[in-house]
């Protein structure tokens, strides 16, 4: 458990085929369901402070306690993600801690003297900010709000996981707007 930011609550991994990720991870090492969203809805999103549409598609399962998200950039909208793929690398990019007071932890961080990068929103009270904070790949420090239906959604993909029979492996994205 991180001191400063409490447990690692996901593992977010950039890969070139989202597809074939979501298949190793539910063939060979039986984590999932995967829940699937081809075009997530990014709102607000900035890089480096300038305003962006991405088109990013990401699947969602937990292992355990811990959810791995799997993402694949779609276009050539500048992120975290396209720096990561162009300096040659795919895995394990960032590790995402989870808060329902938002604003106070990213005050808090800020002030510890974290720099934020990208940050966005996806869905009401569900914003997200990167932190420039790769020392080596996989470091990055995503801050990522839960209080609303983006939570709701989060513990649902838990509970899917728990007992998973190896049924149905990549199921949609629940409707945020009914969570």
């Amino acid at each position: 458990m991180s001191r400063f930011l409490g447990e690692i609550r996901q593992l977010g991994y950039v890969v070139h085929d989202i597809e074939a990720a979501m298949d190793y991870w539910s063939t060979t090492l039986g984590v999932g369901p995967w829940f699937y969203n081809p075009k997530v809805p990014i709102k607000n999103y900035r890089y480096n402070g300038e305003a962006h549409e991405p088109h990013n598609s990401v699947a969602l399962a937990n292992s355990g306690y811990v959810q791995v998200e799997l993402i694949q950039t779609r276009n050539d909208v500048p992120s975290m993600y396209r720096d990561f793929l162009q300096a040659g690398r795919t895995g394990l990019q960032h590790v995402a801690y989870w808060t329902a007071d938002y604003d106070a932890d990213l005050a808090r961080l800020t002030a510890q003297g974290f720099k934020p990068v990208m940050s966005g929103e996806v869905g009401e009270r569900g914003r997200f900010i990167y932190f420039d904070t790769e020392y080596h790949p996989g470091t990055v420090i995503e801050l990522s709000e839960v209080a609303g239906p983006k939570g709701k959604m989060f513990d649902l993909i838990r509970s899917a996981s728990e007992g998973w029979d190896g049924s149905e492996p990549v199921r949609p994205f629940p409707d945020l707007s009914k969570l």
